[in-house]
């Protein structure tokens, strides 16, 4: 992929102690984290609820990190507004929640955040290469959507390097600029080395961050990982 955007780590604030949650956060900003990611989930998308508007206003307060909000919600169009308002730098939704999802997009953009598409790992990515003009990043799902912990699933390499190659071919606004390619699930120090071999530059990254005992030691770890072969031809 032309003009590859640089590497960015981005913990998943669904793993931080909710009990210390600002605390939580500066800890993620001062070990280095480059955005924070911040699931929402209604319970029915997927069966889990997490947080809403006011918990990320708090978050929004208590960090200067972007904000990359990731609506794991039915109809996300109607969510967009208030997450805009309560911080949000990007808002991604799911393609299998809602049959708007060129008009959702779009609205995203009008409200003057990035746009992403965030896809299930049993869904298929060709699915996606309609909309890449529209979209500043595509969310590959490596776990099933709905609770933090789960292993990664490898098929997942396979369908980052697919998404890179879609990305390789759209025609997207040079205002646009490159397409992030974000992993979600499971990354650890060596799933982040094979994803960024296949493509991907973004690294979502929840329990193995923030379960460490020297968090700014795994986000440097997992970040030069990555830089060592992004970019490289799988062997």
């Amino acid at each position: 992929m032309k003009n590859k955007p640089p590497i960015v780590i981005c913990p998943s604030v669904l793993a931080a102690d909710f009990a210390h949650l600002g605390d939580e956060m500066k800890r993620a900003e001062n070990a280095g984290a480059d955005c924070l990611h911040v699931d929402i989930m209604d319970g029915h998308f997927v069966p889990n609820l997490s947080m809403g508007p006011k918990v990320v206003a708090a978050i929004r307060r208590s960090t200067k990190l972007p904000l990359h909000v990731h609506l794991m919600v039915y109809n996300p169009f109607d969510y967009v507004e208030r997450f805009v308002e309560a911080g949000a730098d990007e808002i991604s939704f799911h393609f299998e929640a809602t049959e708007d999802v060129e008009e959702t997009l779009l609205f995203i953009h009008r409200c003057n955040v990035r746009a992403g598409l965030a896809v299930n790992p049993e869904t298929p990515v060709s699915l996606l290469s309609r909309y890449l003009p529209f979209v500043n990043s595509v969310i590959i799902m490596s776990v099933n959507p709905g609770f933090g912990g789960q292993s990664f699933i490898t098929e997942s390499v396979e369908r980052i390097q697919e998404v890179s190659h879609y990305a390789s071919l759209a025609e997207r606004p040079k205002e646009a600029g490159p397409l992030s390619i974000v992993v979600d699930g499971g990354i650890t120090n060596e799933t982040a080395l094979v994803c960024a071999r296949a493509g991907a530059n973004v690294l979502v990254s929840g329990t193995y961050l923030f379960s460490s005992p020297n968090m700014s030691a795994a986000i440097s770890g997992m970040r030069e990982s990555a830089r060592a072969v992004f970019g490289k031809d799988l062997p």
